[in-house]
């Protein structure tokens, strides 16, 4: 069954993605990043290229012909994704394939549109007997 985990009160969901892209990464793990739109693929790939600040994580969209030796994708289009280990959803709607996955990564920014699109995708989750794990990622005051 798909391990979920959610990352919460998160500032900056496209810088966090990339963090845990990398961490994944490290651990020997491929990412399938799924955004909502062309628009929104465009902005991750221009911060894959420059995270970490001394280099860049391999990253290519889910069509490139590199895609299934490529350790990172992204892409808007669900059909481009070519491996099962970790998706990261930056979709606001659950993706209806996220259970092909090993993992599922969901993150939760400050807004209360993309709070209340969480909400709802965690019930979704929920509601199917995922188990959920919740990471607070708010800094300390």
């Amino acid at each position: 069954m798909t391990q979920i985990d959610f990352y919460t009160h998160v500032e900056n969901k496209q810088q966090v993605a990339c963090i845990l892209s990398a961490k994944a990464l490290d651990k020997g793990l491929r990412v399938m990043i799924y955004t909502a739109d062309a628009g929104a693929t465009e902005r991750i790939d221009r911060l894959l290229w420059t995270t970490p600040a001394t280099g860049f994580i391999p990253h290519c969209r889910g069509s490139d012909a590199l895609a299934p030796l490529t350790p990172v994708t992204i892409d808007h289009d669900p059909a481009a994704f070519a491996h099962e280990d970790v998706l990261l959803n930056l979709h606001p709607q659950w993706p209806p394939f996220f259970s092909r996955f090993q993992r599922l990564i969901e993150i939760v920014g400050l807004d209360e549109d993309d709070r209340r699109d969480s909400r709802e995708r965690f019930r979704f989750y929920r509601d199917r007997g995922y188990e959920i794990r919740t990471h607070d990622l708010r800094r300390p005051e």
